[in-house]
């Protein structure tokens, strides 16, 4: 049924479809992932679980410094792996996000508990490397490896939802953010989302608008 949906909306979107059309249509499409997990996100209790189960792997620092920073910034797995020292700036404790697929780049700030993480990885840097992940061989981190990571850590956790990957980070961040009340226009910019119909999914998540019904 999915592919015969996408058969049809394929010549459409590359023709007369409106941007606003085709998000809808694409988010209509992603719907084939609930055969597979229930969401595509993950709560925050959830990702405490990851970064705890991060002290039973051999690469502790790192693998915890990856995933705070992942979540906390919403990066997508490509622009963790090509984060480099060069885009921390400790004085003014801000982090530059080089956003990909066409995003709006932006400058966050950093916390305590990711800088404390930063200076320890800075310590276990490769001497030349740019770059601030890397792998047990000593070359810059990959998405496969990322990915790779990310699933290993899931199941050390005991998450009970299956097929963990990055990308759920960075839907994590929007969550939480809609979840907090934030506006959207910050999301979006948050986010680095050219176009804010990819922002309003998260806003239409949040649970917290019917935190007022059904009071005991």
């Amino acid at each position: 049924m999915l592919v015969q949906i996408g058969q049809i909306l394929d010549p459409l979107i590359s023709s007369s479809f409106t941007k606003m059309s085709y998000a809808v249509a694409k988010e209509y499409l992603t719907l084939k992932h609930k055969d597979k997990r229930p969401r595509e996100y993950l709560f925050e209790h959830e990702i405490e679980a990851m970064l705890k189960a991060c002290s039973q792997t051999q690469n502790t620092i790192r693998n915890r410094t990856l995933i705070l920073l992942t979540y906390r910034h919403g990066f997508r797995a490509g622009e963790i792996c090509n984060l480099k020292w060069s885009q921390i700036d400790y004085t003014t404790n801000r982090i530059h996000v080089n956003r990909q697929k066409g995003g709006v780049d932006s400058v966050h700030p950093i916390r305590d508990r990711e800088i404390r993480l930063l200076k320890q990885l800075y310590g276990q840097r490769i001497s030349g490397s740019p770059y601030v992940f890397h792998t047990n061989r000593g070359t810059k981190f990959t998405v496969a490896a990322f990915q790779k990571m990310i699933s290993m850590l899931a199941e050390k956790a005991k998450l009970d939802i299956p097929m963990v990957h990055p990308h759920m980070l960075r839907h994590s961040t929007g969550y939480k953010l809609a979840n907090d009340k934030v506006d959207t226009r910050t999301i979006q910019d948050y986010l680095g989302h050219a176009n804010i119909n990819n922002t309003v999914i998260y806003t239409k998540l949040a649970s917290n608008r019917f935190d007022s019904l059904f009071l005991d």
